[in-house]
């Protein structure tokens, strides 16, 4: 069975500074090593990381390989003019017409309660697309939507748009997979020099569980994208087969693939690949999570496994 990426990144040009991502071709590349049959391209936008990239590269690289490649485009809840009535709904409605998929990756280090990202999402949930986010525990001097621990902005986000569908990503919400004390145990803090720093995460069995899954089962508008959730998997691999299972119809695979000279974002596939191969994960729950949920989530015209 071949898998299904539902969060990679891609550049039309290499990028000078701090990561170097593929080129559409690179990602292809790469898919083809690793036995992905597609993957979803997701634009990054916000000045604070990066260097901002236009929606229509990706439509770009969706046209040079059709059915391989899906774009979701992405919009600064800052756009046009920043405030919290912009009409940011022209704006993915006109992406949605050429084809995009789902909003994101969203980043922009403001509070997730902002008002402004708030419209962004009320705009999302009004022309239909899904939206994807990555998050902070700093309100200033990172990237990502500024949440507290326990994850009440989001929370609240998903009670305001009910018909808005989440995809969650981004340690911030892995970190809330157990029960944790320390507000700033869950995310590096970048350098410079494009290398990372900060507390490691807990080690050893997951015995409590945490925020994630009780949003998860409360809230079906919420998703998740497993990307950033591998080194919880791998603590625990028991646990980690109960909770695959219990929301195998709400989870993604996806490899958040940034940088074209390093295979640690492979690293979850070859996880998945185990986990099936020596039976401890069930067939159908392998092959919900890897391929047919996106599938059906996005109506792709590709064949179930």
């Amino acid at each position: 069975m071949k898998y299904i990426d539902i969060h990679a990144h891609a550049y039309r040009k290499p990028t000078p500074f701090v990561t170097p991502f593929c080129t559409a071709q690179g990602l292809i590349e790469r898919y083809d090593h690793y036995g992905i049959e597609a993957g979803f391209v997701l634009p990054v936008v916000n000045s604070e990381i990066y260097l901002p990239q236009a929606n229509e590269d990706i439509l770009e690289m969706a046209e040079m390989y059709p059915g391989r490649l899906f774009p979701f485009c992405n919009v600064d809840p800052r756009a046009l003019i920043n405030r919290a009535d912009a009409r940011l709904d022209t704006v993915l409605q006109y992406y949605k017409d050429l084809g995009c998929l789902g909003v994101g990756e969203i980043m922009p280090n403001m509070p997730m309660n902002d008002e402004r990202v708030q419209n962004l999402f009320g705009c999302a949930e009004k022309v239909g697309l899904p939206v994807t986010t990555d998050g902070s525990d700093r309100p200033e001097g990172d990237f990502g939507l500024y949440d507290e621990m326990g994850l009440p902005f989001l929370e609240h986000t998903l009670q305001r748009f009910p018909d808005l569908k989440f995809i969650a990503h981004g340690p911030i919400f892995w970190a809330e997979y157990t029960t944790r004390t320390r507000p700033a145990r869950c995310k590096a803090i970048f350098r410079n020099d494009g290398l990372q720093y900060g507390s490691p995460r807990a080690a050893g069995p997951i015995e409590c569980e945490g925020v994630a899954q009780e949003l998860l089962r409360e809230f079906p508008n919420l998703y998740g994208e497993l990307s950033d959730a591998a080194g919880w998997l791998r603590r625990d691999e028991e646990y980690a087969v109960r909770f695959l299972t219990e929301f195998q119809d709400k989870l993604f695979f996806g490899t958040d693939c940034c940088n074209s000279e390093v295979d640690a974002n492979f690293q979850l596939k070859l996880w998945f690949d185990r986990m099936h191969d020596s039976g401890k994960l069930p067939d159908e729950v392998w092959k919900k999570i890897c391929r047919n949920n996106a599938i059906d989530f996005f109506k792709l015209p590709l064949e179930k496994a």
